[in-house]
């Protein structure tokens, strides 16, 4: 189960900043699967309202997995705005090094947003089943090697999709949730080849993670299957596999 971080923001955030509602907010409450994204409209309005426009420069931060903050980083990129980025190491590390923190709520004028999507940035369904086996694509799992392996399941059917690599989010960071230097990172993905790259978990959060280190590292066309497992584990007619890929 996955809880909204709405309490731990009102016990204490760092001062001005707003609370980004990934559960509610920001998803599509009409779709049955968590995270769907909404429109890119609805996903602009919300940013306005927490004070976002143009000429805004735009810091994230999660209370715990850097994933949370990446999703919407990604989110702001699928909609054309560039000046964002990740407070590393999130809250934790802001609390470590003692810095203030604030009870109050974020109070900012409105922003505009021009939306200029980017539709390669998100992968559908479609597009997973048409990468399966095509060597200029390649998959990325995000999840715990116990998922992919098939030894625990999440979503239903065991296993990851059918050809896809295994480099699990919490592998990013360090044990203070601060990513690893760009060095170690491109270890890590040592299997991930020069083309369209696709990253998956179980709601696109995880994935979103994988993404953000991705383009980081360089490479240019990567897109997050948001749906990810829960769209596509139930349906028998996508292609699984349990046990490590070769």
């Amino acid at each position: 189960q996955v809880l909204s971080g709405r309490t731990g923001y009102d016990e204490g955030h760092i001062p001005s900043a707003g609370f980004a509602d990934l559960l509610v907010a920001l998803a599509d409450g009409a779709s049955p699967l968590r995270f769907a994204l909404p429109s890119p409209q609805q996903f602009a309005a919300e940013m306005e309202a927490l004070g976002v426009g143009d000429e805004s420069r735009v810091v994230l931060y999660s209370a715990t997995d850097p994933g949370w903050a990446a999703r919407v980083w990604w989110m702001l990129r699928w909609i054309g705005f560039d000046r964002a980025a990740l407070l590393d190491g999130g809250i934790q590390a802001w609390k470590a090094e003692g810095r203030p923190l604030s009870t109050e709520p974020a109070r900012r004028p409105e922003g505009r947003l021009t939306v200029s999507p980017r539709p390669a940035l998100i992968a559908d369904r479609d597009e997973v089943r048409a990468a399966i086996g095509d060597e200029k694509v390649t998959l990325v799992d995000a999840l715990p090697e116990s998922s992919y392996r098939g030894q625990v399941a999440f979503y239903g059917r065991p296993g990851h999709i059918a050809g896809a690599i295994n480099v699990p989010s919490s592998a990013l960071v360090d044990e203070s949730g601060r990513y690893l230097p760009p060095e170690e990172l491109a270890k890590r993905h040592g299997g991930v080849h020069d083309g369209r790259v696709i990253t998956y978990c179980g709601g696109g959060i995880a994935a979103s993670s994988s993404a953000f280190v991705l383009t980081r590292l360089g490479y240019e066309n990567v897109a997050v299957y948001t749906a990810s497992l829960q769209e596509w584990a139930p349906d028998p007619a996508n292609p699984m596999e349990v046990g490590p890929t070769e």
